[in-house]
């Protein structure tokens, strides 16, 4: 069996959840979010607990065991807590700015990018628009968000300026060693 298909998961008490065949839909304080499965997966609610079961030891529903169950505690912990990603600009000059239709970002270019993230995506700024904080109920919609936000100007290799996950270590490379003999 699968390490991670075969754990339970833990409903909170104040998470609803609704099986209609291989579609699931997760209520919670945060919000909703509903997600259809494979349907050779078998999801059982259990008082206040999930299983996920496999029909076969095939290797394809092996494969599918683990990721169902993970997907599905996700949904549970993104609308009981909600998952939060934090952004580092790093530069001189760089900075974001919200605005009421979206993020603006100032990263060296000619011109400033507006970012729109999805409604789901709540945007906060910190430290004078050095630090970008998302918020969403959703895992797989804020890491894509964040996963594009920092593709607008990833972290270079020799001065470390760019936009970079908090606590994201960069690799610093040495620059010219300059000539040497003439």
């Amino acid at each position: 069996m699968s390490r991670i298909g075969k754990k339970p998961i833990d409903i909170p008490a104040d998470v609803t959840v609704t099986l209609q065949g291989s579609e699931v839909t997760v209520k919670g304080p945060n919000g909703e979010l509903t997600q259809r499965f494979h349907p050779d997966m078998q999801i059982e609610q259990e008082d206040a607990k999930i299983l996920v079961t496999r029909p076969t030891d095939m290797r394809r529903h092996k494969e599918l065991h683990g990721l169902t169950r993970s997907l599905l505690n996700n949904m549970v912990v993104g609308v009981s807590q909600g998952f939060e990603i934090r952004l580092e600009i790093i530069g001189t000059g760089y900075r974001a700015e919200l605005l009421p239709e979206g993020l603006k970002l100032s990263l060296g270019h000619s011109h400033d990018i507006l970012v729109v993230p999805p409604s789901e995506v709540k945007v906060q700024l910190e430290d004078r628009g050095r630090l970008i904080i998302l918020n969403s109920p959703d895992c797989a919609l804020i890491g894509q968000v964040a996963a594009d936000i920092r593709k607008l100007r990833p972290p270079e290799p020799y001065h470390g300026k760019g936009i970079r996950y908090s606590g994201e270590q960069v690799r610093q490379k040495a620059g010219k060693a300059g000539k040497v003999g003439g």
